[in-house]
């Protein structure tokens, strides 16, 4: 479960629009292997990307990093969150994740924290039906 965030006011629906948005289209990137840390060739680059060649011998011989599932996101009060099954997905991921959620939370809904994983004491998780291991 990913306990996104503790939003400062109750968001409006334009504002749970944008969040789904930015959700949505994470899992698009990391549904078709974005997310592979084991192929980062332009950062490995440094900044001579002028000239950089890609090699995509080695793009296709990386172990696919697929993200697997993403849940519709839910509202309760001043939180919401969603469902991820981050599958072979990499860790980069989260990072980038939040890299996004911090730019929104400084132009468009401001968010006061980020939950990943564990337990939020303020909305407990139920059963979701996409779980493959029951509690």
């Amino acid at each position: 479960m990913l306990d996104l965030d503790k939003i400062f006011e109750v968001p409006s629906q334009a504002e749970k629009n944008y969040l789904d948005g930015v959700f949505d289209s994470w899992y698009v990137i990391g549904r078709l292997g974005g997310f592979n840390s084991e192929n980062l060739q332009s950062h490995e680059e440094g900044s001579e990307l002028s000239w950089m060649t890609y090699d995509n011998e080695l793009s296709i011989s990386s172990i696919p990093s697929l993200m697997h599932n993403l849940g519709e996101m839910e509202y309760q009060n001043l939180w919401s969150r969603c469902w991820v099954d981050f599958g072979t997905s990499d860790a980069i991921s989260i990072d980038i994740l939040i890299n996004a959620l911090n730019q929104v939370s400084n132009d468009y809904v401001k968010i006061d924290s980020i939950i990943i994983g564990g337990e939020n004491e303020d909305w407990v998780v139920e059963d979701h039906p996409d779980l493959i291991f029951r509690n």
